[in-house]
């Protein structure tokens, strides 16, 4: 018999070294996840940290290249009420429980596994046959959450991500779920989502504005325009409201209602504010310098600058640097920015009230305390919302119109209109006392330049 050499013996053909690099990848995996596994269970539950999850979940995959797997992930709508509401060693108590839940399925179900995320976020990864199992493990769950005794009515939330045959990646199948569990969160009768292709292309493209975004603002494709405000007996513009308006090269113009949403998930809306801001106040500062009258543009403020300690520095900064008043920019802000952080927010606009700047509120009507907001803070304008004014056929509608008006011009808060397309609702709006409006009946926003020109003209006609 020929003895062949150690090198003869080995096949260096590039689907053996492929083959060779995965099992030193799953060896690799292996053993960080005997190493660290004991050493990565969260003290309170038991349970494996997301880490270790990532690595078992992952050698289960390599291990069976022909089983599809699912990712079940869960979280508990307004959990910190529980600890407020119960204790925290009563929302410890119902975190093990719900542990205990999970672990059953690892302990019990072949290749499966199971991990806290966070607090009262947990996942399961498992292989199936048939998406029911998966169905049947969110029900299992459920029913023993709901069954647990508590003083506090929970409501979970459960995601699911299917790989079935494709090798897909442990962490993207948990994003996924996650993604499929938000969908959902907080709705009574919803008990679990499947992530689907429409989600699919709704990650893909705020992947795609999170790519874009940086390389946007520093080539400038981000740009401000303007809606300007009228008034509605004398047609004359008494001021304008900054948006935000992203030209692609490639993709054109992309509406805000793409991109604003993403970055104010990821946060970079902040620097979009800026951004915009900066443009605005510029703008006011080049009328100032060549001498022609100021009119106010209004910029928004995001619910994120809630938890921007900065606003009010960055913001007075802005008035000092360009040497405009600050009442020429007033704060537009909806609802939502104070509810992620009521007493800040209040506290911050009484700062930046205190240094001159307008508040005027947004989206005036489609809030749940809208009217408390209206009492407890100083308002120097309410922008009402179009759903005002988008059934003036009915007669409950002009009632509701008509006396909310009232109620607000005798709190003595400057109205704008918003959305006004027709002559019928410009003339019911100025039948119950409201003059100053927004809306296409009058302008679409435009680029500054355009606004400038506009200005120019009734500058001129005076």
């Amino acid at each position: 018999m020929e003895h062949k050499t150690r090198e003869e013996v080995i096949d260096h053909s590039p689907q053996n070294t492929e083959k060779a690099s995965g099992e030193l990848y799953l060896e690799s995996l292996r053993r960080m996840a005997e190493h660290n596994k004991e050493a990565s269970r969260y003290p309170l539950t038991g349970l494996y940290n997301m880490r270790t999850f990532f690595y078992l979940s992952s050698e289960l995959m390599q291990q069976n290249p022909k089983s599809s797997f699912g990712v079940i992930a869960m979280d508990i709508a307004q959990f910190k009420s529980v600890n407020e509401f119960c204790g925290r060693s009563e929302g410890d108590r119902m975190l093990k429980y719900i542990a205990d839940c999970f672990r059953y399925y690892e302990d019990n179900r072949p290749k499966t596994c199971v991990c806290q995320v966070r607090a009262d976020n947990f996942c399961l990864f498992t292989a199936f046959e048939e998406e029911q199992e998966l169905v049947d493990i969110v029900q299992d769950i459920r029913a023993k959450i709901d069954e647990f005794s508590f003083a506090y009515r929970v409501l979970p939330s459960f995601g699911i991500c299917t790989s079935e045959k494709e090798q897909t990646s442990v962490s993207y199948m948990k994003d996924c779920a996650t993604i499929a569990m938000q969908s959902i969160k907080g709705k009574f009768f919803a008990e679990y989502a499947f992530f689907d292709d429409e989600m699919r292309k709704q990650m893909l493209r705020e992947k795609q504005v999170e790519n874009d975004i940086v390389a946007a603002l520093k080539n400038g494709e981000l740009t401000a325009f303007i809606q300007p405000k009228v008034n509605m007996r004398t047609g004359r513009i008494i001021g304008g409201e900054a948006l935000v308006r992203w030209r692609h090269p490639e993709r054109g113009l992309i509406s805000p209602g793409v991109f604003v949403p993403v970055l104010e998930k990821n946060g970079f809306i902040i620097n979009v504010d800026r951004y915009i801001w900066e443009q605005i106040f510029s703008y006011l500062s080049r009328l100032k310098q060549e001498g022609r009258p100021l009119v106010p543009i209004s910029i928004n403020v995001s619910r994120v600058h809630a938890y921007d300690k900065h606003l009010c520095d960055t913001l007075v900064e802005l008035t000092e640097k360009y040497d405009v008043p600050a009442e020429y920019a007033p704060l537009e802000l909806t609802e939502s920015a104070f509810l992620e952080d009521e007493a800040g927010m209040f506290q911050r606009m009484k700062k930046l009230r205190d240094r001159g700047f307008k508040i005027a509120m947004d989206d005036f009507g489609t809030g749940y305390s809208t009217m408390y907001m209206l009492k407890s803070q100083n308002m120097d304008e309410v922008k009402m919302d179009r759903i005002f004014i988008l059934d003036l056929e009915d007669e409950k509608s002009q009632i509701v119109l008509k006396y909310t008006t009232a109620m607000l011009l005798a709190l003595g808060s400057k109205i704008i209109m918003e959305g006004i397309e027709t002559e019928e609702q410009k003339k019911l709006v100025l039948e119950c006392g409201c003059e100053n409006a927004q809306g296409f009946l009058f302008y679409k926003p435009m680029p500054i330049e355009e606004f400038d020109e506009l200005l120019r003209k009734q500058e001129e006609a005076q």
